[in-house]
């Protein structure tokens, strides 16, 4: 596996596999190549340091997951700290929150950042078992040298995503590392089983308590030419370009950015740190004072988007699920650099989605779109994909060759 590894990351493509070798899990090399598009660096040291020690106690204390934690302990940590392992729960965008188990390996998993208040989502650590099972909303094992970051070669991983079991939502996932043992089946079987034990002890507090408090009831709306929206606890909050632009920005940036940073992507000119600092503290007063950290400025709250949605689509290889949920650029008025790059981004992705589908119904969408109205290579795969004896083949032939003679192709 290190072989093929070495060969995909020199190679960019479908990794060779050597006489007699296994070839690459489909599950994992998606996952690489997701990796690789995220501009994770493979040589890095796994994930980001995001929450300081304060800030991650204060958002363990309220976040819905704590719940399950003695039922984690109880099935998993207690054996976990003999068999030398470890066992850690994360928030749905990838933050370990609890990193329990054995102290020598916790020790050593320390140096690649595999510790509380880390980001190990999958676009920001590479292919690892709790940021790919969010990902992908599924359970995943990764064995050894899957890990896209070769700092993480030496383990291998279990996970599976937790559900809000009465929303559905994913509000985070569970997972066992460690050695070569870790990828046993009945790993896998012991970390679904913990799931279900785990979300059924959720759903009595749940019901119990109705209260419960819920970071994830923020939600963005970036997408398309309506003016951006944001949902904070049942609330509709119209929001400024600009302060539209810092909230996808700061999303896209969990590991946290500085003034000068921030400011860079906003503006081609460098906006002043002060007037960044200035716009910061007043979207500050509208998430409230605990939901942006400073030093560097980043997001402590969980905030879901549209944007999301389209590329966990993505992420699945689901064109239609993407098509549904893309219902045009992101922040189309903006001329910010980082939105500008993302916005790039996502149009790029989807089209290739679309086009690589092949699917005639989602190119006869797109095509009608003003993303896909002059799209030729869209047109193109779209008659494609077309019977010659149909009358939408003619209709189609047709309005590809007005494009031709129009962009003077």
């Amino acid at each position: 596996m290190s072989f093929a590894h070495s060969s995909f990351l020199e190679g960019g493509g479908l990794p060779p596999v050597r006489p007699g070798g296994d070839s690459v899990r489909s599950v994992v090399l998606d996952s690489w190549r997701r990796s690789r598009s995220s501009g994770v660096d493979p040589d890095g040291f796994g994930g980001m340091l995001e929450l300081t020690e304060p800030e991650l106690r204060r958002y363990r204390a309220t976040h819905p997951i704590g719940r399950i934690r003695p039922v984690v302990r109880k099935l998993l940590v207690e054996d976990a700290s003999e068999a030398g392992l470890l066992v850690a729960i994360s928030d749905a965008r990838g933050r370990l929150l609890w990193v329990e188990g054995d102290a020598a390996v916790k020790d050593r998993v320390a140096g690649m950042n595999f510790v509380e208040g880390a980001d190990w989502s999958e676009d920001r650590a590479g292919t690892n078992a709790p940021g790919t099972a969010l990902a992908l909303d599924h359970p995943v094992q990764i064995f050894g040298a899957e890990h896209f970051s070769r700092a993480v070669h030496e383990f291998s991983c279990t996970a599976a995503p937790v559900h809000d079991p009465l929303s559905g939502k994913v509000i985070g996932a569970i997972d066992i590392t460690g050695g070569p043992r870790v990828a046993a089946p009945e790993v896998l079987s012991l970390i679904r089983a913990t799931v279900v034990a785990a979300e059924s002890e959720l759903r009595l507090h749940l019901l119990g308590s109705p209260a419960v408090p819920d970071p994830a009831t923020a939600r963005l709306q970036v997408l398309g030419a309506g003016r951006p929206t944001l949902l904070l606890d049942g609330e509709r909050i119209r929001l400024s370009p600009r302060h539209a632009e810092i909230l996808v920005l700061l999303a896209d940036h969990p590991e946290g950015m500085s003034a000068d940073q921030l400011g860079m992507l906003l503006d081609e000119s460098e906006l002043d740190p002060v007037t960044v600092r200035a716009e910061l503290s007043r979207v500050r007063k509208i998430l409230g004072e605990s939901g942006i950290g400073s030093r560097p400025y980043r997001l402590l709250m969980d905030l879901d988007s549209d944007l999301g949605d389209v590329r966990r689509a993505l992420a699945r290889g689901d064109a239609a699920a993407a098509l549904r949920a893309y219902p045009g650029p992101l922040l189309p008025r903006s001329l910010a650099p980082g939105v500008a790059e993302l916005r790039a981004e996502l149009h790029g992705r989807v089209r290739a989605r679309l086009l690589a589908a092949g699917d005639p119904r989602l190119l006869a969408r797109w095509t009608s779109c003003v993303d896909g109205r002059e799209d030729v290579a869209a047109w193109r795969a779209y008659l494609g994909s077309l019977d010659r004896n149909s009358s939408m083949y003619a209709q189609v032939e047709t309005q590809l060759s007005l494009l031709d003679r129009k962009l003077g192709i």
